[in-house]
C-alpha cells in the first residue's frame, strides 16, 4: 500500500478512472507479460487510479491464485505512481479472502462487488459489506449495483460503521436515488459513476456532483476517452455532444446486441488497436465478425475525434 485512505478518496473523486481488461493467452490462461505491457501503457496516460480485476477485468471469472498474481503484478508495474484498486465480493467468506489477498499484495483498496444472491435485504447488505470491510485495513469502495443496491440509510449505516469505507460507485444509473445518497451521506464518501459505458451518463453524473467515472473504452481508445473527460469537466458541451453522437451512442447500440458485451466488446477493441488481450471466459462470448467490423469503424471514428 502506497496511499492513505484520504489519498485514495481524493484520487477517485476527480480525474478519469481506468479499468483494464485481464489478458488471457490462446489457451485461456492469464498472460502476465501482455498484462504488464497493458498496465505500462495505461499509466502513460492521464488517469488518477487503476482498478484491476474489476468488472471489465472479469473478476467474476478469476481464481484466487490468478487474482493474487494480477494484483501483485499491478502493484509492481504501477510502482506507487497511482492508487491500485482491486476487487472483492461474491460472499462474506470469499469476499474477505479476495480482500485480504489484495491487501497482502500491496493494493491500496478494493472495489466491493455485490453478493451472489438473487435478492438481498438491506440489513443483510450492510452486514455483508461491514464484515468484508472489517477484514482489512485498506480502503473500500462499495459498488452499488445489481442485487447489492443499498438505500441511503443503509449507505449511511455502513459509512458510520466502517472507517475504511471511502467511496461509493454507482452502477444503477438512477440519478434520483444517487442524489438522495449523496445528500444523505455527504462528503463522508467519494462518488464514482459506474454504469456500463459511463460516458453516456457523464453529464447527468456531473449534475449531481459526481466528477468522475469508470471508462472501459479507455482500454482501446484512451486518447478519445481523455478528450471526452476533459471536455466534460471544462463545460465544452459541443465536444461532449459530438463525441457522444459519433462514438458513444452507436457503441451503446452495439453493446446492447448481447448480454455481456460491455466486457466482450472492450476485449475485441484491444485486438483492433493492436493490443490484443485474448478472449473472454464463459459465460461471456466474443462478438461476431460483423460486430467486430462495426467496432473497427467506431475505432476509426474515435481516432478522428
Amino acid at each position: 500500500m502506497n496511499f492513505t485512505r484520504e489519498d485514495v478518496k481524493q484520487a477517485i473523486s476527480d480525474g478519469l478512472l481506468s479499468f483494464p481488461v485481464t489478458d488471457f493467452d490462446a489457451e485461456g490462461r492469464f498472460d502476465a507479460e501482455s498484462y504488464s505491457r497493458r498496465l505500462e501503457w495505461f499509466i502513460s496516460h492521464e488517469i488518477s487510479a487503476v482498478f484491476v480485476a474489476g468488472g471489465t477485468g472479469e473478476f467474476f471469472n478469476l481464481s484466487q491464485d490468478e487474482f493474487r498474481e494480477i494484483v501483485r503484478l499491478a502493484v509492481k508495474v504501477v510502482d506507487g505512481k497511482l492508487p491500485v484498486i482491486a476487487s472483492a465480493g461474491l460472499s462474506v467468506a470469499t469476499g474477505s479472502a479476495f480482500a485480504r489477498i489484495a491487501e497482502e499484495e500491496g493494493a491500496d483498496g478494493i472495489l466491493l462487488m455485490p453478493p451472489y444472491l438473487t435478492e438481498c435485504p438491506q440489513d443483510g447488505l450492510v452486514e455483508y459489506a461491514r464484515q468484508i470491510c472489517d477484514s482489512i485495513s485498506i480502503s473500500v469502495i462499495y459498488y452499488n449495483r445489481g442485487n447489492g443496491v443499498m438505500k441511503p440509510a443503509s449507505v449511511q449505516r455502513l459509512a458510520d460503521a466502517c472507517p475504511n469505507l471511502i467511496g461509493l460507485k454507482d452502477g444503477k444509473g438512477d440519478m434520483q436515488a444517487l442524489n438522495r445518497i449523496i445528500k444523505t451521506v455527504g462528503d463522508r464518501l467519494a462518488y464514482v459513476g459506474g454504469v456500463p459505458t459511463a460516458e453516456i451518463m457523464a453529464e447527468a453524473y456531473l449534475a449531481v456532483g459526481v466528477n468522475t467515472y469508470s471508462s472501459a473504452v479507455f482500454n482501446f481508445v484512451p486518447d478519445m476517452a481523455v478528450t471526452f473527460y476533459k471536455a466534460l469537466r471544462a463545460g465544452d458541451s459541443d465536444t461532449v455532444r459530438r463525441i457522444s453522437r459519433e462514438f458513444f451512442l452507436p457503441f451503446v447500440d452495439l453493446r446492447d446486441n448481447k448480454a455481456g458485451y460491455a466486457v466482450s466488446l472492450i476485449k475485441a477493441g484491444t485486438e483492433i488497436v493492436g493490443r490484443p488481450s485474448g478472449s473472454v471466459r464463459a459465460p461471456l462470448e466474443m462478438p461476431s465478425a460483423e460486430e467486430r467490423a462495426r467496432l473497427a469503424e467506431l475505432v476509426e471514428t474515435a481516432h478522428s475525434l
